[in-house]
């Protein structure tokens, strides 16, 4: 376990006003953007370069960082936590990042996913960044078994680190928003699940297919096998409880725009109303991550929003 704050001279809350993009990164993300389904290697890695720079300038002062405490036995099953100086009793938003089931991490580059917690924790929230098993040790349904397992060691630890365990939010980007997915409605996690407080499915592959336009079906076969289909978690969308906010780029992975609106169509049918489903404009599957703790505030507000809402 390793513990560091950072007390470095930036300083300061974006203003409220100060929430959009410059008009520089619009035009960038704009160009980038046609061409991600072409080549999303590229194109990622080209988003990620865009962010680092206003990612390595962001305000992070006063955030104590506790890294790589175990919630399970497996080396990957780890998770950090961001806190904000006293924080007591404080909101919970616990991240699960991507990586087409195969790959990824907490930390994709030392700036990315730790932006997403930063920026949360100078809400003063408390940030959980979750790292799991990948397929080849943990396929189906390994991944939201350790996401059950990060939540069981909140609901017993995270009040020691300054949070509350019965405001916890889980957000899921991509492979992870499948992961928290199946975590909040497939049957097979019913023994294990806990209360949260809400749900947040950013570009999460919500309907897992092996597809040819779907650049990662290896990934999905590695992790699902044969049983896919039955086990999306939109199969299991009508099981959800908990409040969902669902979150795609405009320029996503091939498909998983359509997936979120399916998800979003099935949570309506089951509930009688829609769920808060938003595109978010210019941005593409890494960009939506990557903004975090940049001036562009928008989507980080309408999740606190979104949560002030849920929790009444």
């Amino acid at each position: 376990m390793k513990v560091a704050i950072d007390d470095s001279p930036r300083t300061g809350v974006p203003h409220a006003s100060d929430r959009r993009r410059a008009a520089w990164l619009t035009r960038t993300l704009r160009e980038i953007g046609p061409r991600w389904a072409r080549d999303i290697g590229a194109a990622g890695d080209e988003t990620k370069a865009l962010y680092l720079p206003l990612l390595q300038a962001a305000p992070r002062a006063g955030i104590g960082i506790t890294r790589d405490l175990a919630y399970g036995a497996h080396p990957r099953q780890v998770l950090d936590i961001y806190r904000p100086a006293g924080a007591r009793a404080a909101p919970v938003l616990a991240f699960v990042h991507g990586g087409a089931f195969v790959r990824g991490s907490k930390d994709t580059n030392a700036q990315m996913y730790g932006n997403v917690l930063t920026w949360f924790a100078r809400q003063g929230w408390i940030g959980v960044n979750i790292e799991y098993r990948l397929a080849g040790d943990a396929p189906y349904p390994g991944g939201a078994l350790d996401v059950a397992a990060a939540c069981a060691w909140m609901e017993t630890h995270i009040a020691e680190h300054g949070g509350d365990p019965a405001r916890v939010c889980l957000l899921g980007h991509s492979a992870g928003g499948t992961h928290a997915a199946t975590y909040a409605c497939d049957p097979a996690l019913d023994a294990v699940r806990r209360p949260l407080a809400g749900l947040v499915l950013v570009s999460a592959r919500v309907r897992a297919d092996v597809s040819p336009a779907n650049p990662n079906a290896a990934g999905v076969r590695a992790y699902f096998g044969s049983a896919y289909e039955r086990v999306s978690p939109v199969t299991h969308a009508a099981r959800m409880t908990v409040p969902t906010f669902i979150v795609n780029a405009e320029f996503e992975n091939p498909l998983l725009d359509l997936y979120g609106l399916e998800f979003a169509l099935a949570l309506a049918r089951a509930r009688g109303h829609a769920p808060l489903h938003v595109t978010m404009a210019d941005h593409n599957h890494v960009s939506i991550m990557a903004h975090f703790n940049t001036p562009e505030q928008l989507l980080g507000e309408m999740i606190l929003d979104f949560f002030e809402h849920a929790c009444g």
